[in-house]
């Protein structure tokens, strides 16, 4: 039998692994892999505190007995999904704009065009071609 903690250990361990995705790997593809990692840890965070053991359904009528089950959860689970869709479909198309700019999706690579693109500049007067 899987008890709750085992779920609250799991979604803990993913939001770690996610994390520790994010901060250490410097490829903006995994970055956004360990984004969504931590997002289905949250996921699974929230549906988890929002079981109920032996619940029936929220609907009220005849023949439902109580407990029912808390849709909020449910429902912030839902919003949450979609915003998590959005969010990474705008992050891969940035990463995709990154790519074309830059030609590579090391996050270190790129910050270092822009410092010497940054030297650059400042070297030749800094001033606009006007």
């Amino acid at each position: 039998m899987i008890e709750a903690y085992h779920y609250y250990f799991t979604s803990f361990a993913l939001f770690l692994i996610g994390i520790y995705m994010m901060i250490d790997n410097p490829n903006l593809i995994k970055k956004i892999i360990g984004l969504n990692f931590a997002q289905i840890a949250v996921y699974l965070m929230l549906v988890t505190i929002g079981y109920v053991e032996g619940a029936t359904p929220p609907i009220l009528t005849d023949g439902f007995a109580e407990p029912h089950a808390n849709p909020l959860m449910h429902v912030l689970v839902l919003t949450a999904i979609v915003v998590g869709v959005a969010l990474t479909a705008l992050a891969l198309a940035l990463s995709i704009r990154l790519y074309a700019e830059f030609g590579t999706m090391n996050v270190r690579e790129i910050e270092a065009a822009i410092a010497a693109d940054d030297t650059t500049s400042s070297n030749s007067g800094g001033g606009s071609d006007d």
